[in-house]
Protein backbone atom coordinates (compact mmCIF):
# COMPACT_ATOMS: atom_id res chain seq x y z
CA UNK A 1 0.00 0.00 0.00
CA UNK A 2 2.85 2.38 0.82
CA UNK A 3 4.50 1.74 -2.54
CA UNK A 4 1.27 2.57 -4.41
CA UNK A 5 0.96 5.84 -2.48
CA UNK A 6 4.60 6.65 -3.23
CA UNK A 7 4.12 5.93 -6.96
CA UNK A 8 1.02 8.15 -7.09
CA UNK A 9 2.88 10.94 -5.28
CA UNK A 10 5.80 10.73 -7.72
CA UNK A 11 3.44 10.80 -10.71
CA UNK A 12 1.68 13.88 -9.34
CA UNK A 13 4.98 15.69 -8.84
CA UNK A 14 6.17 14.81 -12.36
CA UNK A 15 2.88 15.96 -13.86
CA UNK A 16 3.01 19.29 -12.00
CA UNK A 17 6.61 19.83 -13.07
CA UNK A 18 5.83 19.09 -16.72
CA UNK A 19 2.89 21.51 -16.66
CA UNK A 20 5.06 24.27 -15.17
CA UNK A 21 7.78 23.77 -17.79
CA UNK A 22 5.23 23.78 -20.60
CA UNK A 23 3.57 26.95 -19.23
CA UNK A 24 6.93 28.76 -19.15
CA UNK A 25 7.78 27.65 -22.68
CA UNK A 26 4.40 28.83 -23.93
CA UNK A 27 4.84 32.16 -22.13
CA UNK A 28 8.19 32.70 -23.87
CA UNK A 29 6.77 31.75 -27.28
CA UNK A 30 3.74 34.01 -26.86
CA UNK A 31 5.75 37.19 -26.37
CA UNK A 32 7.98 36.61 -29.40
CA UNK A 33 9.81 39.83 -28.56
CA UNK A 34 13.51 40.45 -29.08
CA UNK A 35 14.91 41.69 -25.75
CA UNK A 36 18.50 42.88 -26.05
CA UNK A 37 20.87 42.82 -23.07
CA UNK A 38 23.41 45.40 -24.21
CA UNK A 39 22.75 49.15 -24.20
CA UNK A 40 25.34 49.92 -26.87
CA UNK A 41 23.72 47.45 -29.26
CA UNK A 42 20.30 48.92 -28.46
CA UNK A 43 21.65 52.42 -29.15
CA UNK A 44 22.86 51.39 -32.62
CA UNK A 45 19.46 49.97 -33.51
CA UNK A 46 17.71 52.99 -32.00
CA UNK A 47 19.86 55.29 -34.14
CA UNK A 48 19.23 53.25 -37.31
CA UNK A 49 15.46 53.01 -36.83
CA UNK A 50 14.88 56.39 -35.17
CA UNK A 51 12.95 54.87 -32.26
CA UNK A 52 13.52 55.01 -28.48
CA UNK A 53 14.94 52.29 -26.26
CA UNK A 54 12.61 50.74 -23.69
CA UNK A 55 14.83 49.62 -20.80
CA UNK A 56 13.40 47.11 -18.33
CA UNK A 57 15.37 46.87 -15.08
CA UNK A 58 13.93 43.66 -13.67
CA UNK A 59 14.34 40.92 -11.11
CA UNK A 60 13.00 38.21 -13.38
CA UNK A 61 12.99 35.36 -10.89
CA UNK A 62 11.94 37.04 -7.65
CA UNK A 63 10.26 40.44 -8.13
CA UNK A 64 6.47 40.25 -7.83
CA UNK A 65 5.82 43.54 -9.64
CA UNK A 66 8.19 42.41 -12.39
CA UNK A 67 6.11 39.24 -12.79
CA UNK A 68 2.96 41.36 -13.10
CA UNK A 69 4.58 43.61 -15.69
CA UNK A 70 5.66 40.57 -17.70
CA UNK A 71 2.34 38.73 -17.43
CA UNK A 72 -0.12 41.62 -17.66
CA UNK A 73 1.74 43.87 -20.10
CA UNK A 74 4.70 42.39 -21.97
CA UNK A 75 2.94 39.14 -22.91
CA UNK A 76 -0.17 40.86 -24.26
CA UNK A 77 -0.78 41.41 -27.96
CA UNK A 78 -1.34 45.18 -27.62
CA UNK A 79 2.10 45.68 -26.12
CA UNK A 80 3.80 43.16 -28.41
CA UNK A 81 2.55 44.87 -31.57
CA UNK A 82 3.40 48.36 -30.29
CA UNK A 83 6.87 47.33 -29.13
CA UNK A 84 7.77 45.56 -32.36
CA UNK A 85 7.09 48.71 -34.36
CA UNK A 86 8.02 51.51 -31.96
CA UNK A 87 10.62 50.42 -29.40
CA UNK A 88 14.04 48.83 -29.07
CA UNK A 89 13.66 46.50 -26.08
CA UNK A 90 16.47 46.17 -23.54
CA UNK A 91 16.24 43.95 -20.47
CA UNK A 92 18.72 44.37 -17.63
CA UNK A 93 18.11 41.56 -15.18
CA UNK A 94 19.01 41.30 -11.50
CA UNK A 95 18.02 37.71 -10.67
CA UNK A 96 18.62 35.95 -7.38
CA UNK A 97 18.54 32.33 -8.57
CA UNK A 98 19.32 32.53 -12.28
CA UNK A 99 23.07 32.44 -12.81
CA UNK A 100 24.73 35.28 -14.69
CA UNK A 101 28.34 35.81 -15.63
CA UNK A 102 30.35 38.23 -13.51
CA UNK A 103 30.62 40.48 -16.56
CA UNK A 104 26.84 40.62 -17.01
CA UNK A 105 26.26 41.34 -13.32
CA UNK A 106 28.84 44.14 -13.36
CA UNK A 107 27.49 45.57 -16.63
CA UNK A 108 23.90 45.65 -15.30
CA UNK A 109 24.99 47.08 -11.93
CA UNK A 110 26.96 49.85 -13.64
CA UNK A 111 23.93 50.83 -15.74
CA UNK A 112 21.69 50.75 -12.66
CA UNK A 113 24.11 53.14 -10.92
CA UNK A 114 24.41 55.35 -14.00
CA UNK A 115 20.63 55.77 -14.19
CA UNK A 116 20.05 55.92 -10.43
CA UNK A 117 17.84 52.84 -10.23
CA UNK A 118 16.53 52.40 -6.70
CA UNK A 119 13.91 49.68 -7.11
CA UNK A 120 12.54 47.07 -9.48
CA UNK A 121 10.86 47.10 -11.85
CA UNK A 122 12.01 50.40 -13.29
CA UNK A 123 11.30 51.21 -16.90
CA UNK A 124 13.32 53.88 -18.70
CA UNK A 125 12.73 55.34 -22.11
CA UNK A 126 16.12 56.29 -23.51
CA UNK A 127 17.20 57.94 -26.76
CA UNK A 128 19.88 56.65 -29.12
CA UNK A 129 22.53 58.66 -27.22
CA UNK A 130 21.69 56.82 -24.00
CA UNK A 131 19.97 59.84 -22.46
CA UNK A 132 16.89 59.29 -20.33
CA UNK A 133 13.65 60.54 -21.86
CA UNK A 134 11.23 59.28 -19.20
CA UNK A 135 10.97 56.92 -16.23
CA UNK A 136 8.08 54.72 -15.14
CA UNK A 137 7.27 51.30 -13.74
CA UNK A 138 4.28 49.04 -13.44
CA UNK A 139 0.93 50.66 -14.28
CA UNK A 140 -2.51 49.23 -13.56
CA UNK A 141 -4.98 48.85 -16.39
CA UNK A 142 -3.48 46.25 -18.72
CA UNK A 143 -1.48 46.40 -21.91
CA UNK A 144 -3.63 48.89 -23.82
CA UNK A 145 -3.44 51.37 -20.93
CA UNK A 146 0.31 50.78 -20.66
CA UNK A 147 0.89 51.44 -24.36
CA UNK A 148 -1.10 54.69 -24.06
CA UNK A 149 1.00 55.59 -21.00
CA UNK A 150 4.24 55.02 -22.97
CA UNK A 151 2.90 57.06 -25.91
CA UNK A 152 2.07 59.93 -23.55
CA UNK A 153 5.53 59.82 -21.94
CA UNK A 154 7.16 59.94 -25.37
CA UNK A 155 4.94 62.76 -26.64
CA UNK A 156 5.80 64.90 -23.59
CA UNK A 157 9.50 64.93 -24.49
Amino acid sequence: MKSITLIILILLILTATACTIEKNEIKNEVTNLNWLTNLEEAQKISQEKGIPIFVDFTGSDWCGWCFRLRDEIFSQEEFIQYAKENLVLLKLDFPRKIKQSKETKLYNENLARRFGIRGLPTILLVNSKGEEIARTGYQYGGAENYVNHIRKLLSNK
